[in-house]
């Protein structure tokens, strides 16, 4: 029997909910508030996806989503992740695992030997045990699914000496990038391939290799390169995380067919025109493509905003190869020497891009406010624009830093937008930041590349008020949207960002405490923006941030109307960068029909989860895509520098060693524990830090360190230092003494003491 489509949706809806619980299909019903006829119904529909693998029918006939399900009761199900050298690793427990037992520790921790020859972000089965050092450890006992099976290495034509697998493999092997497995894999016969000992190459596993024997055997895809060439560690990476190379013939002839087509000359007769209003675009200096665009006026004491973004969705029909490829690769990946486009330059970098006094096809989200930024009418508008004037960010600064000297050259009425642009962003800013927005943005890593791609030099960028501008009105662009579409209770996609879970919250007021910051909670939105404040600019802003960065949950793109905790928005969307992210294409069509006022049906729930899934992982695999990509190119240019010194500042502390970020060069560095002065050494949870039984060998969060480059590893990707002097030792913590388990406070002693008389005198 045909089931309900609808019905399929409101199940999902419900069961993909933060709230939901695992139900029987009786009371799901009742949730949805069905009689008896819609409760067989109901049956019917949750059969029917479990059958497609949607839904799982979990302990006592519960249902639940496929994704939130573990293995048998007595294993946890959940990611594994493996931590830097020791052969130790991680598992957090997917939600809802299979043991579903509240005492689960966020990250199960699996010792050397127990791993099962996991990779990073394998999906694992795993049992919690005793250990013998007091508490639980997880054992993997499956390996139920590999996050990938394709890796990049370093060919040789037999075992290098002396190395493990050298007595026990014959013949060519890989050394794979990025994996634990110390023995090289084995790839078989390759008589008539032109390699040489040293290529990159990129090949597929066919056997994995066991942990404790080693082994395993690859078939090789692909030669990349030598390992020489600077350009191989693009080539490397994009073979890593699968990346796409260029377009086909087929997507690119229908891009020139809209190229053809298009005629920018004339402003179509359906749109608002808007050429003769002076607008701008603010932009990086070595932006490619313009998706946005600003225009501002100030009427009866009163703005008008008008967000203009690109019409990307006039030049990418739905269901035409340009849409099948952009929805595939999900989003444009920006990488140091190199853009993969998720559109056609014809398109992304032309036709689409608001380029200064060309006539452009936008949709411009007007928005119109009182001095106080009430809000009093937004609409969105077919338009069309010609931009007056490209600036990029660093004129801006200049710019604000001394407007009345650009006035001769850029002219009275752009200064004066631009003073109008800065004071409104500022203020609506400051009221967001008041209201509960938190700004917790890591800075981005910025490479410094010669001509051959080789890096000179790396910093990290700055969020200056030209940035803080655009920020804000694009933030408000999305806002105006989503709520537009929420208020006609449409399906898009939202830009989700749940609150975080109270047991990370706790652990981070664990962490804000054992820094002895003064905080002794840090569970709402204010107090975790007033530790942010309190630490920036200082040597902890670093790792604090970090640490705020990993109790939230991540942001994600969903049908689900669950707000942007970060932001403080009930309702969120992306549609400001439809040139970069498909998600922000697929709300310009929603945008679009209402427009033209077109009854064809959104898309159903059902279709928004699964396309909310594919974007997520599409940005998730980008950005890991970006950063690895930046720490090989910074490897190969500290390789050539081992035993220079470095500035540094501890950034986190372990019990097997601590981690530093380099101050000139943005980069992260490893000290394992055995590489410390010699002492015993133990890890203090309080005050974050390494203290050993000899005087000065003390490593606390936020200590300023000279450091040694040591050893640069390619293949696990990694950079080793060495303590040349600790700059901190010795010297009084503003934070406060550290209280060591070991050695008892007399303070809280007598403390104690006071407590028992009390106790005493009260029996008495």
């Amino acid at each position: 029997m045909q089931v309900s489509q609808e019905l399929i949706d409101r199940v999902l809806r419900l069961v993909h909910a933060a709230e939901y619980r695992p139900s029987k299909p009786k009371q799901i019903a009742a949730l949805l508030e069905l009689d008896a006829d819609g409760y067989r119904e109901v049956r019917r529909v949750i059969k029917q996806l479990v059958l497609e693998g949607r839904l799982i029918y979990g302990g006592n006939h519960l249902v639940v989503a496929a994704a939130a399900v573990g293995g048998p009761t007595d294993q946890i199900r959940g990611t594994f992740r493996r931590a830097m050298g020791g052969g130790f690793g991680f598992v957090r427990p997917s939600s809802g695992g299979g043991s579903a037992d509240a005492d689960v520790p966020e990250d199960v921790f699996v010792p050397p030997g127990m791993t099962a020859g996991a990779l990073e972000g394998d999906l694992v089965a795993v049992t919690i045990e005793p250990s013998r050092r007091g508490g639980t450890e997880g054992k993997v006992v499956e390996v139920l699914q590999r996050a990938r099976r394709q890796f990049t290495g370093t060919f040789f034509s037999a075992p290098l000496p002396d190395q493990p697998g050298s007595d026990t493999i014959e013949g060519p092997v890989v050394y794979l990038d990025g994996v634990h497995y110390e023995a090289p894999v084995s790839v078989g016969d390759v008589r008539g391939l032109p390699l040489q000992d040293g290529d990159k190459i990129f090949v597929e596993i066919v056997d994995f290799p066991d942990e404790e024997s080693g082994g395993g055997e690859a078939v090789i895809l692909e030669r990349l390169g030598s390992s020489k060439n600077p350009a191989i560690d693009t080539l490397t990476i994009m073979r890593q995380y699968a990346l796409p190379d260029e377009f086909s013939e087929e997507v690119l002839d229908e891009a020139r067919e809209q190229a053809d087509a298009f005629d920018d000359d004339v402003v179509p007769t359906d749109r608002k025109d808007l050429t003769d209003m002076l607008t701008i675009t603010i932009d990086p200096f070595d932006a490619r493509d313009f998706d946005d665009a600003i225009s501002l006026q100030r009427e009866d004491g009163r703005w008008r905003l008008w967000v203009h973004i690109a019409d990307v969705s006039h030049f990418v029909p739905p269901g035409g190869k340009l849409d099948v490829e952009a929805r595939r690769r999900g989003t444009s990946v920006y990488l140091p020497d190199r853009v993969i486009p998720m559109i056609p330059e014809i398109i992304s970098n032309h036709l689409a891009s608001l380029q200064p006094e060309r006539m452009r096809l936008v949709k411009t989200v007007e928005i119109e406010m009182l001095d106080d930024l009430t809000i009093t009418h937004s609409e969105v508008h077919n338009a069309a624009i010609r931009s007056d004037k490209r600036f990029n960010y660093e004129q801006i600064d200049q710019f604000l830093a001394s407007p009345e000297t650009f006035q001769k050259d850029w002219g009275g009425p752009i200064c004066e937008l631009l003073t109008h642009m800065h004071k409104l962003a500022m203020q609506i800013r400051k009221r967001r930041f008041k209201d509960g927005s938190l700004s917790m943005d890591m800075p981005d890593i910025k490479l410094e590349l010669d001509r051959t791609g080789k890096v000179k030099g790396a910093y990290q960028t700055e969020n200056t008020e030209s940035h803080q501008i655009i920020e804000e009105f694009m933030l408000l662009g999305n806002e105006a949207v989503a709520t537009w579409l929420d208020d006609q209770e449409l399906n898009f996609l939202h830009r989700i960002h749940a609150p975080p879970e109270r047991r990370k919250l706790r652990q981070l007021t664990s962490f804000v405490k054992d820094l002895g910051l003064g905080f002794d909670n840090v569970e709402s939105r204010f107090e975790i923006q007033a530790v942010l404040d309190k630490v920036a600019g200082t040597t902890l802003e670093n790792a604090v941030n970090f640490a705020v960065l990993k109790s939230m949950s991540k942001a994600v793109y969903g049908p689900h109307r669950e707000g942007h905790y970060a932001l403080d928005k009930e309702h969120y969307c992306h549609f400001t960068s439809p040139i970069r992210r498909y998600p922000d294409l697929s709300v310009h069509r929603l945008v679009q029909r209402l427009i033209e006022k077109k009854s064809t049906p959104d898309e159903s729930f059902a279709e928004l989860v699964k396309l909310g899934h594919e974007c997520s992982d599409a940005e998730r695999n980008a950005a890991q895509a970006e950063r690895e990509l930046i720490q090989l190119k910074l490897l190969h240019f500290l390789k050539k520098k081992q035993g220079e010194t470095l500035e540094a500042v501890i950034s986190r502390v372990f019990a097997d060693g601590i981690h530093a970020r380099c101050l000139k060069l943005p980069v992260d560095g490893f000290i394992p524990v055995t590489e410390l002065p010699s002492d015993q050494y133990r890890f203090e949870r309080r005050g974050q830090v390494l203290t050993g039984f000899k005087e000065g060998n003390r490593f606390r969060l936020g200590d300023h360190l000279t450091v040694r480059i040591g050893k640069v590893d390619l293949q696990d990707r990694q950079l080793y230092l060495d303590v040349v002097k600790n700059h901190s030792a010795g010297k009084k913590d503003p934070r406060g003494p550290v209280t060591s388990k070991s050695k008892k406070s007399p303070y809280k002693s007598k403390k104690k003491n006071e407590r028992r008389e009390k106790k005493k005198r009260r029996r008495r």
